[in-house]
């Protein structure tokens, strides 16, 4: 079972940037793809971007397009998820999950990480 942990999580000014990493391990030759998620207090979950695992081909959520992007590096087994000009409305827990062959439906989640932005 693959297991995910996501680290860079933190406090920052509006404008400012944020790289978040998640770092697959246990069986990561099943997973498919890797996306990010954030929940900010009271909201449902919002898909925000994902890549396939072995061709790299990205996706991206309309309010996040341009400002952020997706990536992984399969030698480290890690994902990650470069922010910029973050905004107050971005504030959430951002969170990274997979998806495994042949459901391709996100069948593990990693505990999250809290992103605050300041104005």
């Amino acid at each position: 079972q693959v297991q995910l942990a996501e680290s860079g999580g933190g406090l920052v000014q509006a404008g400012g940037s944020l790289r978040l990493s998640c770092a697959a391990s246990g069986g990561t030759f099943r997973i498919y793809a890797m996306g990010w998620f954030r929940q900010a207090p009271g909201k449902e979950r919002e898909f925000l971007a994902q890549t396939t695992w072995s061709g790299g081909r990205t996706s991206y959520a309309d309010s996040v397009k341009g400002r952020f992007t997706v990536s992984r590096d399969n030698a480290k087994n890690m994902g990650y998820l470069q922010m910029a000009s973050l905004k107050p409305e971005d504030t959430a827990v951002y969170y990274c999950a997979v998806t495994y062959r042949p459901t391709y439906e996100y069948g593990t989640w990693g505990q999250g990480t809290q992103v605050t932005v300041s104005t």
